[in-house]
C-alpha cells in the first residue's frame, strides 16, 4: 500500500498535467484518449524520477510529511505528463506540418 499511493497519485497528477498541455496545443490535434495516456505515462515516468534522483527529498525536507510527499509527488507527475504530451504534440505538428 505504501507503494501504490504514489503510483495512483502520479497517473492521475500525469493525466491532469497531460490534459491541460494538450487542451493548449490546439494544433496537435490530440485526442482526450491520447492526451490522458501520455499524462499518465509521462507523470509516473516523471514522479519516478523525480523520487528516484533526491530531487522531492531536497525540496519537501524531512518535515513535509505525508502530504507534502503527496503533493510533491502530484506535482513532479504534473510537470512530466505535461512535458510528454507537449513532445509529442510538437512531433505531431511538425509531421502535420510537412505532409502538407
Amino acid at each position: 500500500m505504501e507503494q501504490l499511493i504514489p503510483l495512483l497519485v502520479q497517473a492521475i497528477g500525469g493525466a491532469v498535467g497531460g490534459n491541460v498541455v494538450g487542451a493548449l496545443l490546439k494544433n496537435a490535434n490530440l485526442s482526450a484518449i491520447l492526451r490522458t495516456a501520455l499524462g499518465i505515462i509521462g507523470g509516473i515516468g516523471g514522479g519516478q524520477l523525480a523520487s528516484l534522483t533526491g530531487i522531492l527529498a531536497s525540496v519537501l525536507g524531512q518535515q513535509a510529511g505525508t502530504g507534502g510527499e503527496i503533493a510533491g509527488h502530484a506535482g513532479a507527475s504534473a510537470i512530466g505528463g505535461a512535458l510528454l504530451t507537449a513532445i509529442v504534440g510538437m512531433i505531431k505538428q511538425s509531421s502535420n506540418k510537412a505532409a502538407r
